[in-house]
């Protein structure tokens, strides 16, 4: 099978944060731009908001077969380099190699 190119979306919750978790997950948002940080990227990036609830992480991966398993094995990495507790991880997977354009009709 050829390899494609993948969107994968992991969301999840939060899961018991004490006080200095959240002071730190706090402190990251200093300086975020979600327009310019949060989309889909190889590097991955999590996204949370102030209330500190739910979190989404965004990435990129090219794999021969869909990629579920590695979106939440990478979305797992992130959240305990954060040393953050978390549950109910879903992933969301976009074949971009597969998706339809739809190009605009001309006039005339």
């Amino acid at each position: 099978m050829a390899e494609h190119t993948y969107r994968v979306l992991v969301r999840g919750r939060f899961a018991d944060l004490t006080d200095d978790q959240r002071a730190t997950l706090r402190d990251r948002l200093e300086g975020f731009d979600f327009m310019r940080d949060a989309g889909f990227s190889e590097e991955g990036a999590l996204t949370y908001d102030e209330k500190l609830d739910f979190f989404s992480y965004r990435v990129i991966l090219t794999a021969a077969e869909k990629p579920d398993d590695a979106g939440l094995r990478r979305a797992s990495t992130a959240l305990d380099a954060l040393g953050v507790d978390f549950k109910g991880l879903k992933a969301k997977v976009t074949d971009m190699d597969e998706m339809k354009i739809n190009r605009p009709k001309r006039l005339g």
